[in-house]
């Protein structure tokens, strides 16, 4: 059982990243959603896209990478308490 979404949100998005992967799904909520805007904002992401279901629905991250080095566009993901 998660018992903090947001350190879980950051979680996946890290793992994603560190294994070069080019899309990261997370569960939804408001407040992730809106934090994944932000980041899209700002440019750390090339693009987001909710999916409904039956439940609380899913956020589809399209990660952005450097063409020529590879390294992300996202370099550190902290969570501040």
């Amino acid at each position: 059982m998660v018992t903090d979404p947001i350190s879980d949100y950051l979680t996946r998005l890290r793992n994603a990243i560190s294994a070069k992967h080019k899309v990261v799904e997370v569960p939804g909520s408001n407040i992730k959603k809106a934090m994944t805007k932000i980041l899209m904002e700002q440019g750390y992401i090339l693009n987001f896209k909710e999916i409904k279901d039956d439940k609380q629905g899913i956020i589809k991250i399209a990660l952005k990478y450097n063409n020529k080095t590879k390294d992300s566009a996202i370099r550190t993901l902290t969570r501040n308490k």
